[in-house]
């Protein structure tokens, strides 16, 4: 009969759900707080970095990176990698997207990718940020699923990516949720922190003024912001951007402040104009549950409503009726549309391999740390490098001070090992200068 292990059911489940749990956390849906990066994004930027798709390259088919990622560091669903990387090109979701797609890669409407054997991509200049160095042994690497090559386990990131991108993922018990910032502002923080490691979070705070949504939109209050960046955690309001039209007869129509008190006795017809929306509100889902409510006599006073969004932006008209207050409707479309959003931000990382809830200072000092890592290492790689050019250097040195004599041994010799012994044997040179003399 065969042994039999015994275990404790209860046991077996609590262990086997913390392995799975914690698979999740740090291997799939938590971005490390150096580069700002979860697995799957990391191995596609990598992997397009190897088969050489820089940023004023030409573009290749989707198809073959999503191949090559999965053939080689993400052995999971082709789907699962084409949605990451259709994310990391979208302009509506990144505020600095890190693949440049060419062809059809979805649309703020909720419009879905083309197929990715239709679709093309490269880096952007910003990714190339990311992996700067990353041949100079300046970040750690280990064997990739089937130990058959290398993948990097974080990147060199130049650029401070998790802040400036954000990043959203539900794990097991926890989720993260960062708004994308604005790079000059990032940049001036870390310059300052760099300059007091003492500077105080109000100070910080005079950087860093809120988050910047590549969709806009007016954020409403400060209590979020201070609260996300004190504790880590803070609900942000955010509400579309608008503004009034007025219409005058036989006149082209022009923008009018709001609040603006009409002359007494005239009621002129006016358009609320929405050019920017809430971020990741679906703007064509949006405007469905505008129409939906007028409809239902729930919202009164619009009698026409217009999509004239294009390349150059989001413009969504809504007529009012004649005399209509724009304010009211307004007020309304914000009270029941997504016209006003939360975001519900949190600052979850991993931090040495744990997830941690972080402030704003510490966001940035752990980047700092990274930094500083990253250009010890790259230059103590440099180092190694001009030892290794100079020592080679001092051996020709050698080798054309004694001319004649090096090139009477090299044709007396049989073959290169002979050569090399007797170079070796007659002048001060190591194995490695006398093989670059042969060479």
């Amino acid at each position: 009969m065969p042994n039999v292990l015994k275990v404790n059911i209860e046991e077996e489940m609590k262990t086997s759900y913390l392995d799975y749990a914690m698979s999740v956390i740090i291997g799939r849906a938590l971005p490390d707080v150096r580069d700002g990066l979860k697995p799957v994004q990391r191995r596609i930027l990598y992997a397009m970095f190897r088969e050489g798709l820089l940023a004023g390259k030409k573009y290749s088919k989707c198809a073959g990176v999503v191949g090559e990622v999965l053939k080689k560091y993400h052995p999971h669903g082709d789907q699962a990698v084409y949605d990451a990387l259709v994310r990391l090109a979208q302009d509506f979701n990144m505020r600095y997207p890190l693949i440049d797609g060419q062809g059809n890669f979805g649309s703020i409407d909720g419009d879905p990718p083309a197929a990715y054997r239709y679709t093309e991509a490269r880096l952007t200049k910003i990714a190339e940020e990311l992996l700067q160095d990353i041949d100079k042994e300046t970040v750690p690497f280990a064997p990739n699923f089937d130990a058959t090559t290398q993948e990097p386990l974080v990147l060199p990131a130049r650029i401070p990516n998790l802040l400036i991108n954000g990043s959203s993922g539900i794990a097991v018990g926890m989720a993260t949720n960062i708004p994308p910032h604005n790079l000059n502002e990032i940049v001036d923080a870390l310059i300052k922190l760099l300059e007091n490691p003492q500077i105080s979070m109000e100070e910080l705070l005079e950087f860093v003024k809120g988050p910047d949504f590549p969709t806009g939109g007016t954020i409403y209050g400060i209590e979020g912001i201070r609260d996300l960046y004190l504790t880590g955690r803070g609900l942000i309001r955010i509400r579309a951007k608008v503004k009034i039209e007025r219409e005058t007869k036989g006149k082209k129509s022009k923008e009018v402040p709001l609040f603006e008190i009409e002359p007494e006795g005239k009621a002129f017809k006016e358009k609320i104009i929405i050019t920017e929306i809430p971020y990741q509100v679906n703007k064509a889902k949006l405007i469905e549950k505008i129409a939906e409510l007028v409809r239902e006599k729930k919202i009164e006073g619009i009698t026409e409503i217009r999509d004239e969004s294009n390349r150059e932006g989001i413009r969504v008209v809504l007529e009012l009726k004649k005399g209509e207050m724009p304010e009211v409707v307004l007020n309304n479309l914000y009270k029941h549309t997504q016209m006003e959003t939360t975001f519900g931000g949190i600052l979850l990382a991993i931090v040495d391999g744990q997830p941690r809830i972080l402030n704003l200072k510490e966001a940035l000092w752990e980047f700092l740390k990274h930094r500083k890592d990253v250009v010890i290492k790259r230059t103590a790689f440099d180092l190694k490098k001009a030892e290794h050019q100079a020592h080679i250097l001092l051996g020709l040195k050698i080798a054309v001070e004694n001319l004649d004599e090096v090139i009477s041994i090299i044709r007396k010799s049989q073959n290169p090992e002979e050569a090399k012994m007797k170079l070796m044997n007659r002048f001060p040179l190591t194995e490695i200068q006398a093989q670059a003399i042969l060479d």
